[in-house]
């Protein structure tokens, strides 16, 4: 006998003592098949959000709701053309057997039979163990709306989450609050994986350089490996800018060698880092965000009370960076000492890994080779880098006495995270810090 089918108009059922709610979420269409309990649409109190569930089986006919819809107990929401299937003929001995779920139907014992009955019972334990095993495994049906909680539909609203990619593993394929949090950190884990790999670039392609002409290989040292992971990070999660300025440090420079009489007395050697650090530590009070971090979640600025500057040394094995702490405690000549004795130590590969931890701003100098400029790397977690080049004489205009002047100018290239730091304040800096260069006097202000 071939089925019956009769529209039934499905409206909203009682939802409590709320008088109004608004609906969020229209999950079935038009023709879509829809079974008993299956969500239909969901709403959202100022309190809680639920689901509608599909009183019947059947197929939607027609819709009479749309998302943003204000109703109450008693709207319509569809017209369901629900499936009607005569009742099967009543078995003396047995209920239907499932078609295909590999269940064995349970026997109905006669009373008289003691054996029939035993059957019986042990058919009914094995159907429980099926299907207590079925409900536990996750199940994934293509084309199936995804079966979740009101809570974990606002959950998963709430951070971006897409339930219909969401496998559940919930009782019958439900979806957990526990999937939706598995799934948004496979998701950050691949976006960091893509970054740190070249924001998803395919590799290098593998190269026989031999088919050209003569090769010689030689192994990456263990710090340039390190260095080189860390720096690829760096510059590619980092948005970098570099703002270039020049400081005039004519003065600076005739004061420093005034000292070489008294720098061999106390048996150092006296260079511009000591005072481009007293410097630098002297601006970054000034601007406090250059001497910061982003804490974990991007979302805070940790603004450090401490002056702990790394200066980049190169050494035979490649760069290192160790960290001279409470600079801002420290004089010149205390500074010339600590950066001589630290810097034969990196050479000598003596440094610890606590001298290259704690750094809050670092300062990588290039002015004993050459150079007019260039774009240092960040030394992450901090927010900026200043790199020095090589200083030279220059013809510089004197607005205050309007003459044409010969002048040591010093470049200096400030490279920071523009999430942390815009251009003008990072313009502003530079300006400061060569004031302050060009005139020390300024620093007892």
């Amino acid at each position: 006998m071939p089925n019956s089918t009769v529209e039934h108009d499905i409206r909203v059922p009682n939802i409590g003592d709320i008088s109004e709610v608004e609906v969020i979420a229209v999950l079935v269409k038009v023709g879509d098949k829809v079974k008993a309990e299956d969500s239909l649409i969901t709403v959202e109190s100022d309190k809680a959000s639920m689901d509608i569930p599909s009183p019947l089986t059947g197929t939607v006919k027609s819709l009479s709701i749309s998302v943003g819809d204000q109703v109450s107990e008693g709207s319509p929401i569809l017209v369901l053309i629900a499936d009607k299937s005569p009742e099967p003929p009543e078995s003396k001995l047995s209920d239907p057997v499932p078609e295909s779920n590999g269940a064995i139907a349970s026997i109905r014992a006669n009373d008289d039979n003691p054996i029939l009955e035993e059957i019986a019972i042990g058919n009914q334990s094995l159907n429980r163990a099926l299907e207590t095993a079925q409900e536990s495994m996750p199940v994934q049906v293509v084309g199936h709306k995804p079966h979740a909680s009101p809570s974990v539909r606002r959950f998963a609203r709430e951070l971006g989450a897409e339930l219909d990619k969401i496998k559940g593993t919930g009782r019958k394929g439900r979806i957990l609050q526990s999937d939706v949090k598995a799934n948004i950190k496979r998701t950050m884990d691949n976006a960091e994986k893509s970054a740190e790999s070249g924001i998803g670039f395919t590799k290098m392609p593998e190269i026989d350089f031999s088919q050209f002409g003569s090769i010689k290989v030689e192994p990456l040292s263990k710090i340039k490996k390190l260095t080189g992971s860390n720096l690829h990070r760096n510059w590619v999660t980092i948005p970098h800018v570099t703002q270039h300025d020049e400081a005039d440090i004519t003065d600076l420079e005739v004061f420093r060698k005034s000292l070489k009489a008294q720098a061999e007395q106390e048996k150092v050697k006296v260079t511009l880092l000591p005072f481009l650090m007293k410097a630098v530590v002297y601006a970054l009070k000034k601007f406090p965000s250059f001497n910061a971090s982003l804490d974990s979640s991007n979302e805070q600025l940790v603004l450090k009370q401490y002056f702990h500057l790394g200066i980049a040394v190169d050494t035979p094995d490649g760069l290192v960076v160790p960290v001279i702490r409470e600079v801002n405690q420290k004089g010149i000549w205390e500074l010339a000492i600590e950066l001589a004795k630290i810097s034969e130590r990196a050479r000598n590969r003596k440094l610890t890994p606590n001298e290259m931890q704690g750094g809050s701003f670092t300062i990588s100098s290039l002015g004993g080779i050459s150079g007019t400029g260039f774009t240092p790397i960040i030394n992450a977690p901090e927010v900026a880098i200043l790199g020095i080049s090589r200083a030279k004489s220059q013809a510089v205009y004197k607005q205050e006495q309007e003459v044409v002047a010969t002048r040591l100018m010093l470049p200096l290239s400030l490279s920071y995270d523009h999430r942390v730091i815009d251009g003008a304040e990072a313009a502003r800096f530079t300006h400061f810090l060569s004031q302050v260069l060009s005139d020390l006097r300024r620093m007892l202000l």
